[in-house]
């Protein structure tokens, strides 16, 4: 057996087979086990229903039991990239008192505690956060511009991979199939700047667009097609959702209004679907620091609608999403008084949050990241 598939790309069709030739590397394949030939296929032991490509001949197969394997009318096809988790979220990084170097992972699977696993390089305060497939990672923050990668698959240390073009704090994150971002930001004055590094080699960042107001303490989201900036200072509190493309380098363009102006980390969360932005500084008038969950919609730009409540008001935590369920993990209250609390809030229907586990410690200015 050839190692396990990844991505079938553009060869889906409507063809029994397909010339080896046209396979540029087995490696891309997703969800299907690739053999040399007929005898490596006799010898495998899968359930009734698995696909397969036999390498020899060029063809997907698909085993049928006792009758063994028969070849497919058509191609299999492969899922898309989704920025949702469905194993763990990770929580990284803070430069306040006491500074925190340390990576955090809890489970998405149940609700637990979360455990150290890895460090940063150094210290980090208001840094973004991406995720690959394979690699979490940490951009920027006080005072820098180095760019962090740790793995997914492998629990360790992060190494120091590439540079920001701007060492700024205060960006929110965003990640594509293939590249993560770090938009807006501060340096120490506020940028509009769409930072993207590459996942597929270790690099630094380029600048490949700009926000449509220069903000920071921002917090972000990702489509499948988009990434989204949200809320921010500018320098006043703003309610600006931005959206960016990410299948060409572009500028953003006001897509739609969160219900309140927000700064100070408001946390950033992504379904299939909607956006979500938690907590955050607001205005005088709502009280400050609110426990307000805000949802907008990815398919249609439009504005914000409040669909629940965090278990308490809360600024500067870090956003993780699985594939169910938002969380909110960290953070601080109006009196700058950080916690540990790990909260989940579901996509399927508007609900409040309810705590579910703990950090190692107390965090806040932290970043996210999932798998």
């Amino acid at each position: 057996m050839v190692s396990r598939a990844r991505n079938l790309g553009g060869l889906m069709g409507t063809s029994s087979t397909l010339d080896i030739n046209d396979v540029a590397n087995l490696s891309d394949l997703t969800g299907v086990d690739s053999y040399a030939d007929s005898d490596a296929l006799a010898l495998a032991v899968v359930p009734i229903g698995t696909q397969a490509y036999q390498i020899d001949t060029g063809s997907f197969k698909i085993y049928r039991g006792a009758s063994g394997w028969a070849q497919m009318d058509e191609f299999p096809t492969a899922p898309s990239w989704v920025f949702q988790g469905s194993v763990s979220g990770y929580t990284s990084g803070t430069g306040l008192e006491p500074a925190r170097i340390g990576i955090d992972k809890f489970p998405f699977a149940s609700d637990g505690n979360a455990t150290t696993v890895g460090d940063l390089t150094h210290s980090t305060r208001q840094s973004a956060g991406q995720s690959s497939a394979e690699n979490g990672y940490t951009a920027g923050g006080f005072v820098y511009n180095t760019i962090h990668k740790f793995s997914f698959t492998s629990d360790g240390n992060a190494t120091d991979i590439g540079d920001l073009t701007q060492a700024r704090f205060g960006s929110s994150g965003q990640s594509s199939a293939a590249s993560g971002y770090a938009s807006g930001g501060a340096t120490p004055s506020n940028s509009n700047v769409i930072d993207k590094f590459p996942f597929a080699s270790d690099g630094n960042a380029t600048d490949v667009g700009d926000l449509t107001i220069a903000r920071a303490r921002v917090g972000g989201q990702s489509s499948d097609v988009s990434g989204y900036i949200s809320g921010g200072q500018s320098p006043a509190k703003s309610d600006v959702i931005d959206k960016f493309p990410i299948a060409t380098d572009a500028n953003a363009t006001d897509v739609g209004d969160l219900i309140i102006e927000l700064t100070n980390q408001p946390t950033g969360q992504s379904s299939s679907e909607n956006g979500y932005m938690s907590g955050g500084e607001g205005p005088p008038a709502v009280g400050g620091v609110v426990n307000i969950i805000q949802k907008f919609p990815f398919a249609s730009d439009g504005n914000a609608s409040d669909i629940g409540d965090l278990t308490l008001s809360n600024q500067n935590a870090s956003g993780q999403s699985s594939t169910v369920s938002g969380y909110t993990s960290g953070g601080r209250d109006a009196s700058e008084v950080q916690n540990n609390i790990i909260q989940k809030f579901p996509f399927a229907s508007d609900a409040n949050a309810t705590d579910v586990g703990d950090l190692t410690e107390t965090a806040a200015e932290v970043s996210g990241n999932q798998v």
